[in-house]
């Protein structure tokens, strides 16, 4: 006996479904999407794993299983590389891709809580747990797009000039085999090399999309360049000017003044999280890259995890409640992606010993296009489009030997 009927009550039945509004869930669309997806390359992993790991035992009745793990399955198992993508040992062989992941194991930026250095094994330890598809988007990374881990470059805890030097000669190294490159960190002083190895290879300007709670943009931290510091130097770069630069989420009781004046002297654009919040992460994003993409043929995004509320992200070296929500920079994220970038740093900076270590971001697939904006979608199935083969103007060379 129903509660309904036990109480007196006769509860209306509602009526049928409305077939139209289930059309246009996003949930629809996605799961009709799939099917268009293909799954060659996977195939071709498999049989790869077979040739290379050994076919499984005969007791096993799933034939595309081998005895040595060599696909993204087990999650648990394997060598750690981001996302299961292959490992490169020989760099020159990266232009045969059109991503690339690097990590930049730094810490000697940081001012107070250290342990960055760790980020980029943390980064691809959890990134272990993930497949290369994504519902909502309706994508698959490893069937649209070519995508290698490089490893970490090489760099050295005691000389922090020397470091961007290293980062730099690396990001440069990928962006000039026409391959996009995804930095993985390491404190955020790594900005500053980032762009100081993309800008030869783009011919104009590029923007800079930051999300964060600090403006990072003084010009010394304690007589040092710090993680406090990429914005001013990398603003010093001919085309990478600070008018192009949109810094999010900026806000709380870790902002330097000297950071602020910088700002407001080079007219940088600063939207608070409370800014974010009051128009919209749709509109937020809107915003940032009508600013970044005004006169530039690129934008590089920044993502700083410190910009995530410290609830989510409590190993970060400079918590700061009062941040984005996962969800909404997940959002603001896509938005900004969604329209290309010239390349993707994100800050890892937790310590290791933290015993829950949110992950950063996977990248909502990250669109085959063109760093110039004019051209969206002019890459081809190697990576390579109308511009593939510009290495840029070295205009700026000596400018950037002292920057």
């Amino acid at each position: 006996m129903g509660m309904d009927h036990h109480h007196g009550h006769h509860r209306k039945k509602p009526g049928p479904p409305d077939e139209e509004a289930l059309k246009r869930l996003k949930g629809y669309e996605a799961r009709e999407r799939e099917a268009d997806i293909g799954n060659a390359r996977w195939k071709e992993e498999v049989a790869k794993a077979q040739e290379t790991g050994l076919p499984a035992a005969d007791s096993i009745e799933d034939r595309s299983i081998s005895t040595f793990a060599r696909t993204e399955l087990p999650h648990f198992a394997g060598i750690n590389t981001f996302m299961g993508f292959p490992y490169v040992e020989d760099v020159r062989e990266v232009s045969n891709y059109d991503v690339a992941v690097l990590g930049a194991p730094l810490d000697a930026g940081t001012t107070y809580r250290s342990g960055t250095r760790f980020g980029p094994q943390a980064i691809r330890r959890i990134s272990g747990l993930y497949s290369t598809y994504n519902y909502e988007f309706g994508v698959d990374l490893r069937e649209s797009l070519k995508v290698c881990d490089l490893g970490d470059v090489f760099t050295i805890p005691a000389n922090i000039e020397k470091n961007f030097d290293q980062i730099s000669r690396a990001v440069d190294h990928v962006a000039g085999s026409g391959v996009f490159p995804i930095v993985l960190g390491g404190d955020h002083s790594i900005g500053c090399p980032d762009i100081r190895g993309l800008t030869p290879h783009i011919e104009g300007n590029i923007g800079i999309i930051h999300l964060d709670r600090h403006v990072d943009i003084q010009e010394k931290d304690m007589d040092e360049r710090m993680h406090t510091t990429p914005w001013f130097h990398a603003t010093n770069i001919p085309n990478a000017p600070a008018k192009n630069l949109v810094q999010c989420g900026i806000g709380g009781w870790q902002v330097p003044r000297s950071g602020v004046e910088v700002a407001r002297e080079r007219q940088t654009t600063v939207m608070t999280i409370g800014d974010v919040e009051a128009m919209g992460i749709d509109r937020a994003a809107e915003l940032a890259l009508e600013v970044a993409w005004d006169g530039a043929e690129a934008v590089y995004l920044s993502f700083d995890i410190d910009s995530v509320d410290a609830g989510f992200v409590p190993g970060t070296a400079w918590p700061e409640p009062g941040g984005y929500l996962p969800r909404e920079v997940l959002r603001f994220m896509h938005l900004v992606a969604k329209e290309g970038c010239a390349a993707w740093r994100s800050w890892r900076s937790h310590r290791p010993t933290t015993p829950r270590i949110p992950r950063r971001s996977s990248p909502p697939a990250p669109s085959p296009t063109c760093w110039r904006r004019s051209s969206p979608r002019c890459i081809s199935e190697m990576g390579r489009c109308e511009h593939g083969d510009k290495k840029g103007s070295a205009r700026h060379g000596e400018e950037l030997l002292r920057i």
